[in-house]
């Protein structure tokens, strides 16, 4: 019993510093500058805004990859772009990659229950 008075204490202190732990940091492999000022300058450069969304695609690819039961479905450049475009103007100071897994999250069904 007195044991039992020591354990509890320990693992709650031992909970609390597994759950303090800093989450891993993604790696995102892309353009050097990621930022939405970048790419709200890319709108004058049909080139380079065509990279980002095809970066943008790819991205939507790779998560339908990893998680084949929430699948991103097809949808246009057009609407990449647009959404992206949203984005960033929301967050100025944001990573277009950021509105990129928005969109993951938003047309995969993450953000409601999945339905079959």
């Amino acid at each position: 019993m007195h044991a039992a008075k020591f354990a509890r204490p320990a693992l709650i202190a031992a909970f609390a510093l597994i759950t303090a732990a800093p989450a891993t940091a993604q790696n995102i492999l892309g353009f050097e500058d990621m930022s939405c000022a970048a790419w709200r300058q890319s709108s004058d450069d049909r080139d380079q805004r065509a990279a980002y969304v095809n970066w943008s695609r790819g991205f939507l690819t790779g998560h339908n990859y990893a998680l084949p039961k929430q699948q991103v479905s097809t949808i246009s450049s057009g609407t990449v772009e647009n959404y992206i475009d949203r984005y960033c103007t929301n967050n100025p100071t944001g990573q277009f990659s950021d509105g990129a897994m928005r969109l993951s999250d938003q047309f995969s069904g993450r953000n409601q229950p999945i339905r079959k």
